[in-house]
C-alpha cells in the first residue's frame, strides 16, 4: 500500500485586532496501511497584503495548510515527507533495537 500523508492544522496565533494569522501550529501525518510516524512543527507568517486577507473567519484548514506548503516551498514539503518515510521503512524493516543481552 503506498504512503498517504495527511498536513492538518493543529493551531493558530492571529492579531485579535485585525484577525491576521501570524503563527501556524502544524501535524503531518503518515499512514502506509501497517505503521504510522507523525511530526509536528510551527512556522510564522508574514503579514499578507491587505488585497490577499482573507477574513479570520472565512479560513479554511485547506487554505491554510496551503500557506504552510507555500511557505516550505515544495522541495522542504519533500524533505519532511521523506523523513517520515523513512520513519516508515525503519519500523518494517528495523536497524537497530533496544535491549540488555543479560536480561534475557
Amino acid at each position: 500500500m503506498a504512503t498517504t500523508f495527511e498536513w492538518r492544522i493543529a493551531n493558530m496565533e492571529h492579531y485579535t485586532a485585525d484577525g491576521v494569522v501570524f503563527t501556524v501550529h502544524y501535524t503531518i501525518s503518515a499512514n502506509d496501511g501497517t505503521y504510522s510516524s507523525s511530526a509536528y512543527g510551527s512556522i510564522g507568517l508574514e503579514k499578507p497584503d491587505p488585497s490577499a486577507m482573507v477574513p479570520y473567519a472565512n479560513l479554511t484548514e485547506e487554505l491554510v495548510v496551503g500557506w504552510v506548503k507555500q511557505n516550505f516551498g515544495d522541495e522542504k514539503v519533500e524533505e519532511i515527507e521523506a523523513a517520515l518515510q523513512q520513519q516508515l521503512d525503519q519500523q518494517h524493516a528495523p536497524t537497530t533495537a533496544p535491549g540488555l543481552p543479560w536480561a534475557g
